[in-house]
């Protein structure tokens, strides 16, 4: 039987690392990307490779439309196909929009939202040619409602879930889903760097489920939708423990 491949951006720590290791556990072909955490993205490697799967890592921009075309040339050359595609790879900044350079926040569109059409423009030839393929785009309930003091951060998702339902509608006829995981808050190292404890308690408290999500359980979710007929294409779900 033909192994399955999937591709997973940001993968070097958080979600992308979670993700990249509910699919090895399932016997994919592994492949992560990471902008510029080596270090994170060989050690996530070995933790792939241990479990008898295959993993190929690659240092490369996903905002980058050059390195992400290499990226999958690559991948195309090694196993001939990409079954799943996972656009995972974020950045974000808590703070007034107006405090923001435009630097910033042309950094937070290109990482967040041009990343996830990149790669979607440059995989999609390929997952038509053989009508079959799954995309899923990691993406933020602020996306759906805006928070404030993350303007930019809920521009670029609230894109991405746009994009999420019109590519779906352009790919339905050859057989491939387009979906996108609208995340609440989740126990990642980024979002721990932008809140303080108190405020990660009063934002537990905020939440019916009254946690964040881990990172394996946004996974599970991924691998759940990932399992899905196609037919099941152009949602956004919010991943959020009921908190909108």
């Amino acid at each position: 039987m033909e192994s399955l491949t999937i591709l997973v951006t940001g993968a070097s720590r958080g979600i992308g690392r979670a993700i990249a290791l509910r699919f090895a556990k399932e016997g994919y072909h592994i492949a992560i990307t990471a902008n510029s955490d080596k270090e994170g993205l060989e050690t996530v490697q070995q933790e792939i490779l241990s479990m008898q799967a295959t993993c190929q890592t690659f240092l490369a921009d996903a905002g980058s439309y050059t390195d992400m075309k290499s990226v999958i040339t690559q991948l195309i050359k090694v196993w001939g196909h990409i079954d799943i595609l996972v656009n995972n790879a974020g950045i974000a900044s808590l703070g007034l929009f107006t405090d923001l350079s435009p630097k910033d926040y042309s950094n937070i569109i290109t990482t967040d939202l041009l990343s996830v059409l990149h790669c979607c423009h440059i995989a999609v030839p390929f997952m038509v040619s053989r009508r079959r393929g799954n995309i899923i785009n990691i993406s933020s309930v602020w996306g759906l409602v805006g928070a404030s003091c993350e303007a930019a951060y809920s521009a670029a998702k609230g894109g991405v879930n746009s994009f999420t339902k019109a590519l779906a509608k352009e790919l339905a006829p050859s057989g491939i889903a387009v979906n996108a995981l609208a995340c609440g808050v989740i126990d990642t190292k980024m979002n721990r760097d932008h809140l303080s404890d108190d405020e990660i308690l009063e934002l537990s408290n905020e939440i019916p489920a009254g946690r964040f999500a881990s990172p394996a359980e946004v996974a599970d979710a991924v691998w759940q939708l990932a399992g899905n007929p196609a037919y099941l294409t152009g949602q956004v779900i919010a991943f959020d423990g009921g908190f909108l």
